[in-house]
């Protein structure tokens, strides 16, 4: 075998962490492992940008539009499970009113607010720790400006 055939590869997704007085947005979903919570948060697709996938997702998982105004963190997470590595890119920024009548992602249950103290209370129901450590860093007001991250985008053949 090459040493292509033996190179790894991290899960790369996006998360958006929106507080708004004092409560996040966030998604109760149906998982393995039973009802779990997150941000809303997912995949990086093929060719698209890490800002338009979280604006994507978010809109996916909550029906409300992402405004991403920073980048709160590059998370690295190695679930004990599923044998997967996740490259998480977390965004900070401003969330819409959910679209009236719009319809959430397969195993999404609802988009919810929670407190920081609600979200800490329940964290045996964290789909990971990177929820909890998302909510941390932007509550201590970590924040890198959108500029750091570049996107090529590929050329038409």
């Amino acid at each position: 075998m090459s040493h292509r055939e033996h190179q790894w590869k991290p899960s790369v997704t996006v998360a958006a962490v929106v507080e708004r007085d004092g409560r996040f947005l966030l998604v109760e979903e149906d998982t393995r492992s039973g009802i779990r919570y997150n941000q809303p948060a997912g995949h990086l697709e093929d060719g698209e940008s890490l800002i338009d996938a979280v604006i994507r997702e978010t809109l996916e998982e909550s029906a409300c539009d992402f405004t991403p105004e920073a980048l709160l963190g590059i998370y690295q997470y190695a679930h004990p499970d599923e044998g997967v590595t996740y490259l998480r890119f977390a965004f900070t920024g401003t969330a819409s009113s959910p679209r009236p009548g719009y319809k959430l992602d397969a195993g999404i249950r609802r988009a919810l607010w929670m407190s920081a103290t609600e979200i800490r209370a329940c964290a045996d129901h964290h789909r990971s720790p990177l929820l909890q450590r998302c909510v941390d860093d932007c509550l201590a007001g970590i924040r890198y400006p959108l500029q750091a991250i570049h996107h090529f985008r590929r050329l038409a053949p």
